[in-house]
């Protein structure tokens, strides 16, 4: 009761923080309502000209942030992956209805991508310390030990009941890669169900754009330079549309001369590094976020070939070049969408595919 409480006070208080007073303005403008979660910050930046009257369902959209976090954390004992880790390597249990929607979709995109993304790479990430532990480069003997641990086919899952079990009592699931997704996706339609017809909501860089901003049609949203957190490369023009990216510029290790970044490729136990991000559109967050690693880990060639053959995904590659350049990668149904800044264009070389 007291977790509960305390979660509501700090919502609340960001409420009080972000809103305007009552006074109506004549036109509508962005009031963003912020909550710490998952890690970070989560907002709900809505488009109204009365923020009063937007505050409940703005709380009530924070509060699905929250949610997604009490089952799919792995840094907590109570939630239920945790429960799922404890478990399911010992007998088929059944588990949470959401939690399982999740796991439904990584698993088929573990399927698309050849097991590119695998929710399995829990035992990686640990023993490359970005996951409770400080980050390090392990020996190839401590990568071998964990590799039979990880694998999307060591996954028994039944969408129906829905079950799960594990093949081996040592598996390890994290949904971390993913769950983000899932929370813009409810956020976004706890605001549809109360009415509001344009907001961006934004949990870290996943995305969900509804509607317009004031006085623009759609929402703009840039693609970070990798080499510069304070740049952007280019920026998206969405219209009730998700957008994530997945890049090896937040968490890394230089070690050697040489930078290892946190996403592991499940195949061979070490960071993958053909890519320095790769960005995806597509209708759902959950979507675009359950994509992004898996199309990454891939690298730039086979992304975009992927890419090519699905109609629900739209995707951006930017891949180091000679001489401190950028090659961008624009999907060709992206073009019209895409505002290549000035700068990117004199410093990067953009291709359509």
């Amino acid at each position: 009761m007291l977790r509960i409480t305390a979660w509501v006070f700090i919502l609340f208080a960001a409420l009080a923080v972000t809103a305007p007073s009552a006074d109506t303005p004549t036109a509508p403008r962005v009031i963003p309502f912020r909550t710490r979660t998952m890690g970070t910050w989560g907002a709900v930046n809505i488009a109204t000209n009365d923020s009063l009257a937007v505050a409940d369902p703005a709380l009530a959209s924070l509060l699905v942030f929250h949610h997604v976090d009490s089952l799919m954390s792995n840094w907590t004992e109570t939630s239920e992956v945790a429960r799922i880790n404890r478990e399911a390597g010992k007998s088929t249990i059944i588990i949470d209805p959401e939690v399982a929607h999740v796991i439904a979709t990584s698993l088929q995109v573990s399927r698309a991508t050849n097991g590119a993304e695998d929710i399995t790479v829990e035992p990686l990430v640990r023993v490359w310390g970005f996951l409770g532990g400080k980050p390090r480069v392990p020996s190839a003997d401590e990568v071998k030990a964990v590799m039979p641990r990880v694998g999307w086919k060591k996954l028994k899952f039944d969408a129906k009941t829905p079950s799960i079990a594990f093949a081996r009592d040592d598996v390890r699931i994290d949904l971390g890669g993913i769950a983000k997704g899932y929370a813009v996706d409810g956020a976004g339609d706890v605001l549809r169900k109360a009415g509001i017809t344009n907001a961006l909501v934004d949990l870290t860089g996943n995305m969900m754009a509804i509607g317009s901003a004031p006085g623009h049609d759609g929402w703009v949203v840039g693609v970070r330079d990798p080499s510069d957190k304070e740049k952007h490369l280019l920026r998206v023009h969405l219209h009730d549309e998700a957008i994530s990216t997945s890049g090896n510029y937040e968490q890394f290790i230089d070690a050697g001369g040489k930078r290892y970044g946190h996403i592991m490729d499940p195949r061979t136990g070490w960071p993958a590094n053909g890519a320095s991000s790769v960005t995806v559109v597509a209708k759902s967050a959950l979507i675009c976020d359950a994509w992004d690693t898996g199309l990454f880990v891939l690298g730039p060639a086979k992304a975009r070939q992927l890419a090519k053959t699905r109609d629900d995904i739209a995707i951006i590659v930017v891949e180091p070049a000679a001489g401190g350049r950028f090659l961008i990668w624009i999907e060709e149904s992206l073009r019209k969408n895409v505002e290549i800044d000035a700068a990117t264009s004199s410093s990067a070389d953009i291709r359509y595919f």
